[in-house]
């Protein structure tokens, strides 16, 4: 039985769809706004481009800081988290003899854009193990900090791995990497909409996430926060008008970022209009929805676990509306392989769900999801499929 919300999305209803934390899934209500401020830049694209775009973006900005507990002095859009890791790595003055740190858990294509940098540049890039199974967030800390030496510049640190789905404690390690004199760069891909976040107060140096997730907003808009002193040294991967463009009231952080040549800006400008969405839809709005989804996550690997007899691996704290649960079998080693299970999930199931290696060891680990349109039904047609098919 579908989720009464369920018709809020456009999503296939022959389809159990598990996998909302891949690219996340907008509402028809926000793709309506977003179809209105496209058809307005057909209208008149000089007007909306020329001379219109700049207070639209900020207004979209505006929305999108109170959201994330921020000054909207910094913040600026990206199209996706990996852009704003990219942009941040090729700004810093890395050098032979500095470490870059990132871990197993790091999402394929960050860790990519690592090894570029650090390959480019002749700067050494030390690859931390964490574990999964993992018994507390402390095991986390620990060989993070371990890790480090007088030569590491920067730790680039997930907030929601993607691949183990664990909530890393940045609570604890963003200041014991400050104290230590090492700057941080957070990949914040799947937390805004799924956690409560307090970008100020967090104490990164530089965080980049996307709102095409987990606030659901249309694909290709994401954001990227930098620390005020730190905001002179950061420029976009791609250099345009923005950079000498006088812009009296921004910064050249926002003024380079803003404009990075022509594209479709309509998906940063419907992000108000998802803010709006969810926090009507439910009586307590984004803190019930975080709340729901979170539980359900819970349920619903409760109920996998017991039906495959697999021992808890991971904290229900480091838990948000994700969770990945260990699997017999070999899975595909490259990033883009899918497994074969997954296929059949689909085909014969139609469930989609990922299917992936597990990055501490052998095995593949499943990844569910928990969205509002999903039911605890849904996860009970996964776990009747997977006891036949294992």
């Amino acid at each position: 039985m579908p989720s009464s919300h369920a018709v809020h999305w456009s999503l296939d209803p022959r389809v159990r769809f598990l996998n909302h934390g891949s690219y996340g899934a907008c509402p028809k209500a926000v793709l309506n706004v977003q179809l209105e401020l496209r058809a307005a830049l057909e209208r008149e694209p000089v007007l909306f481009m020329g001379r219109e775009l700049g207070e639209r973006i900020d207004r979209a900005r505006e929305a999108l800081a109170a959201f994330l507990g921020s000054r909207r002095e910094n913040l600026v859009f990206v199209p996706n988290a990996t852009t704003g890791v990219n942009a941040v790595l090729r700004s810093i003055a890395l050098g032979p003899g500095d470490e870059l740190l990132i871990t197993n858990h790091g999402y394929n294509a960050c860790n990519n854009a690592a090894r570029f940098v650090t390959q480019r540049c002749g700067a050494r890039l030390v690859e931390v193990e964490l574990p999964f199974p993992v018994a507390d967030p402390t095991e986390i800390t620990g060989r993070i900090l371990e890790a480090l030496t007088p030569a590491t510049r920067l730790v680039l640190i997930d907030h929601i791995t993607s691949p183990t789905a664990l909530v890393l404690p940045l609570e604890e390690l963003l200041p014991a990497l400050r104290e230590r004199g090492v700057a941080t760069l957070v990949d914040g891909a799947h937390a805004p909409g799924m956690l409560h976040l307090d970008l100020e107060s967090l104490g990164a140096d530089y965080y980049t996430g996307n709102c095409h997730k987990w606030m659901c907003t249309p694909k290709g808009s994401a954001f990227l926060w930098v620390r005020p002193e730190l905001q002179e040294s950061v420029r976009p991967v791609v250099i345009s008008h923005g950079a000498n463009t006088p812009r009296p009231d921004h910064s050249r952080f926002q003024t380079e970022f803003d404009w990075c040549g022509t594209s479709d800006p309509t998906a940063y400008l419907a992000i108000p209009a998802a803010i709006e969405f969810f926090e009507h839809l439910l009586p307590g709005g984004w803190a019930e929805l975080r709340r729901h989804n979170h539980e359900l996550a819970l349920s619903a690997r409760r109920l996998l676990l017991e039906a495959l007899d697999i021992p808890v691996p991971v904290p229900a704290s480091m838990i948000g509306a994700i969770a990945s649960i260990p699997l017999p079998g070999d899975a595909q080693a490259d990033a883009f392989g899918v497994d074969p299970l997954q296929i059949e999930l689909f085909e014969r199931d139609q469930i989609e769900i990922p299917i992936h290696k597990n990055p501490s060891g052998p095995g593949r680990l499943i990844r569910l999801s928990a969205q509002l349109y999903n039911s605890i039904e849904d996860y009970q047609g996964l776990a009747d499929a997977l006891a036949k098919r294992l």
